[in-house]
């Protein structure tokens, strides 16, 4: 009778882990930390989505404050002998915001529940990808593509719909440098993507629709990215051209992380220069400095400098924007992060000088 009691509570506890599982977002700064690559833990080679067999151990063990109940423990989300590789995510969270001069308002609720799936059709050379957003709203597809690669992933092709590589791949899309660059985890493309991974190297060439286009017929981007792997850390650069009937753009971004002692740090820089503006091309800047302290394991203490300069040739219109932000791993697969972020911007503008606070439950299988 114990034991029935004991695997029902196990069921119980891992549909409630199911039902509350968050964000299709990775953390990069958990792959610099420990000196993984995103395709270390990820299905998808540029990260983020469906974790493979050696993300899953690493959510159980290598960032939570305690272990999962031994019944649930070495879920690692495969099937059939590793040709059916299932997993999900939701994020739930309160904000609240104030503006000066105005009354404090809040919102909540579940920003985004994702489905993944991960079929090997021919294993080790050839496999399908699936990314759904089934809440809120009505369900939309965010990636969906097949995948042709050599064993150990040396080299890699995909083709169909997915997210861009270019910079971090910050679990926040709303980071200047995520908004400023137009690529994050809520913004996929459809194209064709040729990739290397080696021991130092990870290389991406991406040929892509690019924003507002359809295909070919009203323009394309085209997207690149190399990150130089070294034991104190990565540096990255990527570059992407637009070519679009509503304008052209030209992005470039430079970024690196490393470790010292309990801290983690990430830093990027990204360039875009728009067309079809009066004055000509309009120059544009975001930076981003962050600070990840492991305060003991399952507890990081994060903190970002942001800033956003929408045009260089304007002066005094630049936009700041600092976080703190407490994040508590107490089990794997369940996260709760809670944080404070400061905005500045033109004094006249009282909403680019807002408060907000927020409390946030991210889980995930």
């Amino acid at each position: 009778m114990t034991s029935v009691l004991q695997r029902l509570g196990a069921l119980l506890l891992g549909f409630a882990a199911w039902a509350l599982s968050g964000s299709a977002s990775a953390e990069p700064y958990l792959a610099v930390r420990a000196g993984l690559k995103c395709v270390a833990c990820h299905v998808n080679p540029t990260g983020g989505g469906l974790r493979n067999a050696v993300g899953n151990a690493f959510a159980q063990g290598g960032i939570p404050a305690n272990a999962l109940p031994e019944t649930l423990q070495g879920w690692n989300g495969s099937l059939f002998d590793d040709r059916l590789r299932l997993g999900g995510d939701l994020r739930t969270a309160t904000t609240r915001t104030a503006v000066r001069g105005q009354p404090t308002s809040s919102v909540g609720g579940t920003e985004q529940t994702r489905l993944y799936a991960d079929v090997q059709l021919i294993k080790d050379y050839l496999g399908a990808y699936l990314d759904q957003q089934v809440a809120p709203g009505k369900s939309e597809r965010q990636e969906a593509y097949v995948r042709l690669s050599t064993p150990g992933l040396g080299w890699y092709a995909k083709a169909g719909q997915f997210y861009l590589p270019f910079g971090w791949r910050l679990q926040d899309s709303l980071a200047f440098v995520r908004q400023l660059s137009g690529v994050s985890m809520t913004v996929p493309d459809k194209g064709f993507e040729l990739g290397h991974e080696s021991d130092e190297w990870s290389i991406q060439l991406v040929r892509s629709n690019g924003p507002g286009n359809r295909g070919n017929v009203t323009g394309h981007q085209t997207t690149a990215q190399a990150i130089w792997m070294q034991p104190w850390g990565r540096i990255g650069a990527a570059a992407a051209q637009v070519k679009s009937s509503a304008g052209d753009r030209q992005a470039w971004g430079l970024f690196a992380g490393t470790t010292t002692g309990p801290v983690t740090w990430l830093a990027e820089m990204d360039l875009v220069a728009d067309a079809g503006y009066p004055e000509g091309k309009r120059r544009q800047l975001a930076t981003l400095l962050e600070a990840n302290w492991l305060v003991q394991q399952g507890h990081n203490l994060k903190l970002t400098s942001e800033y956003l300069d929408p045009n260089r040739r304007v002066s005094h219109d630049n936009k700041v924007r600092y976080s703190l932000v407490y994040e508590y791993t107490p089990i794997g697969f369940v996260q709760l992060r809670a944080g404070t972020r400061k905005f500045g911007g033109i004094p006249q503008n009282a909403v680019d000088n807002r408060r907000q606070a927020f409390a946030e439950l991210h889980a995930m299988f």
